[in-house]
């Protein structure tokens, strides 16, 4: 059984991340919404973990891995060729879903993971379901009053 690589990195450069073009404009949010319901299934228990988010960055559009999230804001991470190939699959299935377009295709072929290991849900199902990012794009931590003393 092949180990999973890990690579702890303090920071992430641009040129490793995965950018993507909105097939239509006003796109953003649809593709936004759609990776809410993609990611690795709890098991026993019907939460699914969010994988991958969309960045809007200096006119460009990105698809990152919530670790690399981590990255770009400064804070240590590990980034295994598991967590790649699962990013690169949902890059994959969002561009054969004609929702992106992938800049650099060469990024996003290998690592892939299998279909198996990545739960989608439909739509209709996710009222079912308790979706959790592991990384809020635009929020704060909240600091205590007391904390500022």
């Amino acid at each position: 059984m092949e180990t999973a690589k890990f690579e702890n990195k303090t920071n992430i450069n641009v040129e490793d991340l995965i950018e993507i073009r909105l097939i239509k404009e006003n796109d953003f949010l649809k593709i936004k919404e759609t990776l809410t319901r993609i990611g690795v299934a709890s098991t026993g228990k019907h939460e699914l973990y969010q994988s991958c988010h969309i960045l809007h960055k200096k006119g460009k559009y990105f698809l990152v891995h919530f670790k690399e999230l981590f990255g770009l804001d400064g804070k240590p991470f590990s980034f295994s060729d598991e967590d790649k190939a699962r990013r690169n699959t949902i890059a994959n299935l969002l561009a054969e879903w004609k929702l992106i377009e992938i800049v650099d295709t060469n990024k996003t072929k290998e690592p892939v993971s299998q279909l198996s290991k990545i739960k989608v849900l439909a739509f209709k199902d996710k009222k079912d379901w308790q979706l959790i990012p592991k990384y809020n794009i635009g929020k704060k931590a909240k600091i205590k009053e007391t904390e500022l003393i």
